[in-house]
């Protein structure tokens, strides 16, 4: 049997989707369901065998239990604290933010605007097996928070309105990804389908989402993708039409190695007879944005998700923004302690050649989150070669979540994650500065999409999520440290 999202790899009998456990990052390889997960690593058990002891150890001084010592701030310091035992030094963080919430959060310092330009919407009881229950939401029926509720009292307005936020249990995601992080926007994808109406998450319902969530806080808090299939020709660019001006999409979704139905393999961006058609239809369109699955391969063949395909691509057609999702990594699991990213590097070399080429960027989605728990080296070297080549104005914040729970904890990772001395000394790679993570984390993405940072930060403070998050943070906030991906059992 297969999961719906092009067949990207067989459900093994070792292989189980979501996982619920204690600590706050995963200790295993999640997959996005777009590449089969690997067994956790001798590294990977080691640290969350660590997280455990030391949890164990320090709750009772705080008089909490350690299922609630790990869900504060002082349960992140201390898996942290971890990853630079068994992996060396890569994260900036203290042995007293560990026995101290509030040194922690001193720490950290003041909060960042978030853009997180990768998300997904997957309900609480999604699955793979069922797809009709999933596309008639039939989960979770209550909600997890009453948001609706919620909502309802703060604005009297939406008390007779009956509209599918409850029924399509988007409470689980709007949890995940608003209230237990400091997510601020962030744009809806979905992986493929066997034809773009077919998605796990079709572009119709992927607006959806976007215009009920940014209704009922009446402020733009989510964006949504569409979806192009170049291979269908003339059907897709109708559908384009439509999804431009019907469901206004704010960017497009591209996967070259996942072909529709009925096509044996992948297509490249820079197949003047394929893909240009559908990049000039979206210039026509004033949808100058392509989010395009890169590394992570989809299918038999490989090589049609390698990202060198983009360089010719962005030279012909300047006014358009190439993202490249996932950096164009090839896996986690091919990578060492070398300074060869696979895919990756090869990419940063080619953009090298090109100075003058400014409308390609780089997505950090899926990417980060597994590298900096299997491989922070590789991580390492991998923001340092993407910054180098593209700049740090280039790079984007994604997470891949929720198949990777809450944001939070690659936001917290992220934000204390340094680059060694060694790897700057050695490959000249630029320190990670706050200045250089404000810049990943939301201010390149909000230029690309055209959003008013300062406005955005003047007016989501006032938002009805941001109330709704208020209360929620004051009765106790309740992360499920769940992962929602494929994990090996």
């Amino acid at each position: 049997m297969t999961i719906p999202n092009r067949h990207a790899f067989r459900i093994h009998p070792r292989m189980r989707r979501g996982l619920c456990t204690e600590v706050p990052l995963p200790t295993r390889l999640v997959s996005n369901e777009e590449f089969p997960p690997q067994p956790q690593t001798a590294a990977q058990r080691a640290v969350e065998e660590r997280i455990l002891a030391e949890a164990g150890r320090l709750a009772p001084r705080l008089g909490l239990s350690r299922r609630d010592f790990l869900r504060s701030s002082s349960g992140m310091a201390t898996s942290l604290l971890a990853m630079n035992t068994v992996f060396g030094r890569f994260f900036d963080v203290l042995e007293v933010e560990a026995a101290d919430p509030a040194a922690f959060r001193e720490r950290t310092g003041e909060s960042v605007f978030i853009f997180d330009v990768q998300v997904h919407y997957v309900g609480a009881g999604y699955d793979p097996h069922n797809e009709e229950a999933n596309r008639k939401g039939a989960v979770t029926k209550q909600g997890l928070l009453g948001l609706r509720k919620r909502a309802q009292q703060m604005n009297p307005k939406l008390a007779d309105d009956r509209g599918a936020l409850a029924d399509l249990s988007w409470q689980n995601f709007v949890k995940e990804v608003f209230l237990d992080s400091e997510t601020a926007i962030g744009l809806i994808s979905t992986p493929p389908g066997p034809y773009p109406q077919e998605a796990v998450v079709p572009p119709k319902e992927m607006t959806h989402i976007r215009d009920e969530i940014n209704r009922l806080t009446q402020s733009r808090r989510m964006l949504a993708h569409g979806l192009v299939t170049p291979q269908l020709g003339q059907a897709d660019l109708d559908f384009m039409d439509l999804q431009a001006e019907t469901l206004k999409v704010d960017a497009w979704k591209a996967y070259t190695g996942a072909p529709p139905k009925g096509f044996e393999h992948g297509w490249f961006v820079d197949d003047e007879q394929i893909a240009y058609p559908m990049l000039e239809k979206a210039r026509a369109l004033g949808v100058r944005r392509l989010c395009i699955h890169k590394g992570l391969p989809l299918g038999p063949v490989a090589d049609y998700n390698h990202p060198r395909d983009l360089i010719k691509a962005a030279k012909d057609f300047p006014d358009l923004d190439f993202l490249v999702y996932h950096s164009g990594l090839l896996r986690a699991s091919d990578t060492n302690q070398s300074a060869e990213v696979p895919w990756t590097t090869e990419f940063c070399q080619m953009k090298q050649k090109e100075p003058g080429l400014t409308n390609i960027y780089m997505e950090l989605g899926s990417t980060f989150g597994q590298l900096v728990t299997t491989n922070p080296t590789a991580c390492a070297h991998l923001l340092g070669q993407i910054i180098d080549a593209f700049g740090a104005d280039h790079v984007l914040w994604g997470t891949d979540s929720i198949w990777y729970g809450t944001p939070q904890w690659q936001i917290d990772a992220f934000r204390r994650f340094e680059i060694p001395e060694a790897l700057v000394e050695q490959h000249h790679y630029a320190p990670l500065t706050r200045a250089v993570k404000e810049q990943i984390f939301g201010l390149n993405a909000a230029r690309v999409f055209s959003v008013d940072v300062n406005a955005t930060r003047h007016e989501l403070p006032k938002d009805y999520l941001s109330r709704i998050k208020m209360a929620y943070l004051e009765d106790g906030p309740s992360p499920s440290h769940r992962w929602y991906g494929w994990v090996t059992k």
